[in-house]
């Protein structure tokens, strides 16, 4: 696994360790004390080919699973690394390359790959185009999986927060302050606890019915925004203070560096639900089992418990507030009209 200890990938280093598989992992050891016993550990820069290559040595691996593969590069890399070496090559992409929006709210594997509004969707769709040609001219092994937002306790999953996370947001939900919601908060979205992903994942592992194919993986609930939101709150046991704002505007008044172009006109603002048909008929018996409401609560517990996560973004803070004294200001001029 080229990653390993992220957000995704995490749960799924600890599930394969527990059932005994010959795991390695490929990082810079940023996070090797949570490594599981018995897991090998590859610490190097990926892009340090000749340093890989002699780390490896002549091993043969059943799966090479890319997580952290962004743009063309990273791909045409891992082709020169590991072509020859491996039985099946795993990329993640992201639900965020299906056109936004689409046809139909529906999604599928077949849903068209067009995402004009976010560079990060389009590198992704840049990534499998290139494996696929690799695929159909020399047989390179790929499967794509292409998850949406999978949260962990390590973070609770939020739409409108600055750089720095979400916990600004949860602070303002335990002062009593409002927090902005994109829209009307009425939109769908899905929310996937990482330890759900990965059975579905390692489901695919060596499994003939996903060479050469891409597989959506997500739970099967969808909330609004609004429930998203209430759900936090719930789990903080505090009132639940929502300010609705345009994903339009949010992206016009937004300092840069919150991208929210991409972020929510892109991705998290559009109605979907994903349907995850093609998965389960490759894996027997995949279900979701995490409703988003006991997840949170799991992440809210474990943030409260761990100072060194609580990360405040006392920018965003001032902007939010900016924002939302604006817009009253301009309601009441409207209004005194």
């Amino acid at each position: 696994m080229i990653g390993g200890t992220g957000t995704i990938s995490s749960a799924i280093t600890r599930q394969l360790a527990k059932s005994g598989h010959d795991l390695w992992l490929l990082n810079r050891g940023s996070r090797k004390n949570e490594v599981p016993q018995g897991v090998k550990q590859i610490i190097a820069d990926i892009d340090d080919t000749a340093e890989v290559l002699r780390q490896i040595g002549d091993e043969q691996f059943d799966a090479v699973c890319e997580f952290i593969g962004f743009v063309p590069a990273h791909v045409e890399r891992d082709i020169h690394l590991f072509s020859g070496r491996t039985r099946q090559y795993i990329y993640i992409s992201s639900a965020s390359a299906y056109n936004k929006p689409a046809a139909n709210h529906i999604i599928t594997e077949g849903t068209t790959l067009a995402n004009p509004y976010w560079e990060y969707s389009r590198n992704k769709i840049a990534c499998e185009e290139l494996l696929m040609k690799e695929y159909r001219e020399k047989g390179f092994p790929i499967t794509i999986v292409r998850p949406s937002h999978t949260y962990c306790e390590r973070g609770v999953p939020l739409s409108v927060h600055g750089p720095k996370g979400s916990w600004q947001v949860l602070k303002r939900m335990m002062e009593g302050k409002p927090v902005i919601i994109q829209g009307d908060g009425s939109s769908l979205w899905t929310l996937t606890w990482n330890e759900d992903f990965a059975r579905g994942f390692i489901g695919l592992i060596g499994n003939p019915k996903a060479i050469g194919e891409a597989f959506q993986i997500m739970s099967d609930e969808q909330l609004t925004w609004t429930q998203i939101y209430q759900c936090v709150a719930n789990a903080l046991n505090v009132e639940l203070k929502p300010y609705y704002v345009a994903s339009e505007f949010l992206a016009q008044i937004a300092p840069k560096e919150y991208d929210f172009e991409g972020n929510l006109i892109g991705d998290k603002s559009v109605t979907v639900m994903f349907d995850c048909t093609k998965l389960k008929h490759a894996v027997p018996g995949f279900e979701a089992t995490t409703r988003f409401d006991e997840g949170v609560r799991r992440c809210v517990a474990y943030l409260q418990a761990h100072p060194e996560l609580q990360t405040v973004d006392p920018e965003f803070d001032a902007w939010c507030d900016c924002v939302i004294d604006t817009l009253e200001k301009a309601k009441k001029q409207i209004k005194g009209k």
